[in-house]
């Protein structure tokens, strides 16, 4: 593991050294600040109607988790769909551009070591951004009344479904040397898994049920009511898994040329 923390390393100080992660990062966290305080004033415009209706039957129907956390968690996956392809587009096309590729596969390092390395590096960061954005949340639980449970299962679905996307972007770095290609393979393939329950109610039987099953949304979604069950655990786990798999394969088949 020692080679593998060694080259997540490198990955990280790449990104710091560059305007990349400051970039990224304020971008992300602005857009979240900015998801969290209109959902939260629009929370409290409705707190005010109902009040002043002398509602209480309909005020206290109104939820933080559902009119705030989930929609906020929501929009955070809709830009990470848009900035991983960003952080993930040089992994592998970089190093083919300049040149370095050959010499890290010509090194005693095994592509696997390569592979997993190159992948926590992206993880880390991506934790570090949605970590970040945990300030909202912990707002909510100092001065409202907030499920602390389903916040954590929205906030678990949120990073299972980033490292997804981060295991999607290695795999398009991996086939190409130029950045933009990566990212913009990436940025399409991640759209297809997000919206590709969209006509599945139209579809309706097997067919229906099989988009809804491949949709990133619908497993996230689950988890973001609350709900953490084994089969949407099991579906993260293996989009994860068979992305890193054919991103090994990927970069193992230069050997073979």
């Amino acid at each position: 593991m020692r080679n593998v923390f060694a080259i997540t390393g490198k990955e990280l100080r790449s990104y710091f050294v560059s305007p990349i992660a400051y970039v990224v990062l304020t971008g992300f966290l602005l857009l979240g600040g900015w998801f969290f305080f209109n959902l939260l004033a629009r929370f409290q415009f409705l707190l005010s109607i109902y009040e002043a209706m002398r509602n209480p039957m309909a005020q206290a129907r109104l939820n933080l988790n559902e009119f705030v956390v989930a929609p906020l968690l929501h929009n955070l996956s809709v830009v990470l769909v848009i900035i991983v392809p960003m952080i993930t587009m040089r992994s592998f096309a970089e190093e083919k551009r300049s040149g370095t590729y050959e010499l890290l596969m010509t090194s005693p390092l095994s592509v696997t070591e390569i592979v997993l390395g190159k992948f926590l590096g992206a993880f880390v960061f991506v934790f570090l951004m949605i970590g970040l954005t945990g300030i909202y949340p912990l707002l909510l639980a100092l001065y409202g009344n907030p499920e602390v449970g389903v916040m954590l299962a929205g906030y678990l679905g949120l990073l299972l479904l980033a490292t997804a996307f981060v295991t999607v972007g290695l795999l398009t770095s991996s086939f190409t040397d130029n950045q933009i290609v990566a990212a913009v393979s990436c940025l399409v393939a991640l759209l297809l898994l997000y919206v590709i329950s969209w006509p599945a109610d139209t579809a309706g039987g097997t067919i229906g049920a099989l988009l809804r099953y491949l949709s990133l949304t619908e497993h996230f979604g689950e988890m973001v009511k609350g709900v953490i069950d084994t089969r949407d655990l099991a579906y993260f786990v293996t989009v994860i898994a068979a992305a890193l798999f054919l991103t090994q394969r990927s970069v193992e088949s230069i050997r073979w040329r």
